[in-house]
């Protein structure tokens, strides 16, 4: 915070905040390491010397296990839930990480998003990168390396494979 009131205008951002500011409990397991980060914390965003040009950002996508302190009103402005994407965007998120890639002519955007609901646009990369991944594995083993290309495609049954292993359940795409 020093550096950063030093530095201004500047903006501070905390990824996984979660994990630095965690709720505080009686329990104590830590020897009260992480309640006396959340005070310094605390202590740095309400402080003494104001952060005029600082900007503090958080993100966590546990905001459950963020100590209460945290979100009190005047220590973050705007509190910005993002919830996962609905059918539009996650048919969209698929065009995007598909866009490129030697797709099966038979692929539904609109029936991979219909199936993949709760995902996030993160777990979605994973898939269409998982299924890409699948794809070229078994091309090579079927056709070995260097090959004509042309015939690589990434399948409804890969995909389904792919989002499989994301999620760990038995999601189906084809059909």
């Amino acid at each position: 915070f020093k550096k950063a009131r030093q530095a201004a205008p500047c903006i501070l951002f905390f990824d996984e905040i979660d994990a630095l500011a965690p709720t505080r409990s009686a329990e104590g397991s830590d020897s009260h390491v992480s309640q006396r980060v959340i005070s310094q914390l605390l202590t740095e965003m309400d402080g003494v010397e104001e952060l005029k040009g600082v900007l503090v950002i958080a993100a966590t996508n546990r905001k459950d296990m963020l100590d209460p302190a945290l979100l009190r009103p005047g220590r973050f402005d705007l509190l910005l839930e993002v919830p996962p994407p609905d059918a539009s965007g996650r048919a969209k998120i698929f065009a995007v990480h598909l866009k490129g890639k030697p797709v099966s002519a038979d692929m539904e955007i609109g029936d991979l998003a219909k199936r993949t609901d709760g995902l996030t646009g993160a777990d979605i990369e994973m898939v269409c990168h998982r299924a890409a991944l699948l794809a070229v594995r078994e091309f090579i083993e079927a056709h070995g390396e260097g090959k004509d290309l042309s015939r690589l495609k990434i399948t409804r049954d890969k995909l389904a494979t792919a989002i499989q292993e994301v999620t760990g359940s038995g999601a189906h795409v084809s059909g």
